[in-house]
């Protein structure tokens, strides 16, 4: 029998290599909101430093058809 899931769940992308800080080899991307909007990330799943910050989609992972033009 299949399990539904009853909230949405975020996916971490395992990326390779080890923490600056903390030499934790659990480095994970996943998007992020803050006070700038919308970023792709690196962080650390042991001591949550961020590795990476990018910016990404105006609306995160909402793509309007409008942005395909």
């Amino acid at each position: 029998m299949n399990k539904i899931q009853q909230n949405p769940v975020l996916e971490r992308i395992p990326v390779d290599g080890p923490c600056p800080r903390c030499g934790a080899e659990e480095l994970r991307r996943y998007p992020v909101v803050s006070e700038g909007g919308w970023f792709q990330v690196v962080k650390c799943q042991s001591c949550l430093y961020s590795v990476e910050r990018e910016p990404w989609s105006r609306l995160g992972p909402i793509q309007l058809l409008s942005d395909s033009l």
